[in-house]
């Protein structure tokens, strides 16, 4: 099909892992309500080293249509760095980033259009958790977010997800972030452009399964932290001022009590206090560790992603 020069307003970047059942739906579902927005778009599918046939369907659907782009990445390299993947090939004057399972409504699109168009930079979404996402991911979710915020100092409202709107001036500022732990809702919020935010309602899962179990969350949890706040380790020297002013006491009262003739009780509780600093050291340890692996990933300078096949692009 011959390709038409013409700018685009809108571009939707979605990351793909093993969804071959969602892409033709998501693709109909996309152009349905894009197509009633009156607008140039771009739909970039970007597969990250699905294991089944979800790029064969990608290039099936980009074959029809000249404005669904695909990229397929060599192999998984994981969901931010996929984003990070579209966002860099992607032309529009905003652009929409989504989940691809649908839980990220196609309707919603229209309200994050609708306030870019009134000025904002950032169109942040808030989820409001369908009935069947079970308790123990609400609340994961919930006192991450805290946690992050605490951390960082860069505010990340509960139910924030990657489904969101930027403007491409927000675009090019994180094009220029070269963090070795990529995480672009901490960076959107980092920039602190004009923002608004609008909710939705999650629905259900069009097929397949979750691919975030508890290993990727605890990963991506720390991930976060580490690339956004130095305080976990800078803590360590607060809890070891804490720790030796308790022992300077203890020895103080121990001398005390030698000099009276009197013998120190107790050798249970110093054993179980020598065994909670030990405890806190190796902690303390791991944070430090955690921060040097960072250090050493960033001295390899190796590339965010590989693309390994593009289709309209």
């Amino acid at each position: 099909m011959e390709k038409i020069s013409q700018s685009i307003t809108l571009s939707i970047v979605i990351p793909l892992c093993n969804e071959e059942e969602s892409v033709l739906f998501l693709a109909k579902e996309l152009t349905r309500h894009l197509n009633g927005l009156n607008t140039t778009y771009e739909i970039l599918f970007i597969d990250d080293g699905s294991r089944d046939a979800t790029w064969e369907q990608i290039t099936r659907i980009s074959q029809e249509y000249v404005f669904i782009k695909g990229i397929s990445l060599s192999r998984n390299f994981g969901h931010q760095y996929a984003l990070a993947a579209g966002l860099q090939f992607s032309s529009g004057e905003a652009v929409i980033t989504m989940d691809g399972d649908l839980q990220h409504p196609p309707e919603v699109i229209k309200k994050l259009f609708e306030e870019w168009k009134s000025g904002y930079k950032i169109v942040q979404t808030r989820r409001l958790s369908h009935k069947k996402t079970s308790l123990f991911k609400r609340l994961t979710s919930k006192n991450f977010y805290k946690l992050f915020s605490f951390f960082s100092g860069v505010s990340i409202n509960e139910g924030s997800s990657d489904f969101r709107l930027i403007d491409r001036q927000v675009l090019e500022v994180v094009l220029e972030c070269n963090d070795v732990n990529f995480f672009l809702r901490g960076i959107i919020g980092w920039a602190g452009f004009p923002t608004t935010s609008v909710t939705y309602q999650e629905g259900p899962r069009r097929a397949g399964k979750t691919k975030y179990n508890i290993k990727k969350m605890l990963k991506f949890a720390s991930s976060a932290i580490i690339s956004f706040s130095s305080i976990p380790i800078k803590l360590g020297i607060w809890i070891g001022i804490f720790t030796s002013l308790l022992a300077f006491i203890e020895l103080v009262y121990i001398l005390f009590k030698y000099f009276q003739g009197v013998t120190v009780p107790g050798w249970a509780s110093t054993v179980g206090i020598i065994s909670v600093l030990f405890g806190v050291q190796f902690i303390l340890l791991g944070c430090i560790g955690a921060y040097i692996a960072s250090i050493h990933e960033c001295l390899k300078n190796r590339p965010k992603f590989i693309v390994n096949e593009k289709i309209n692009l």
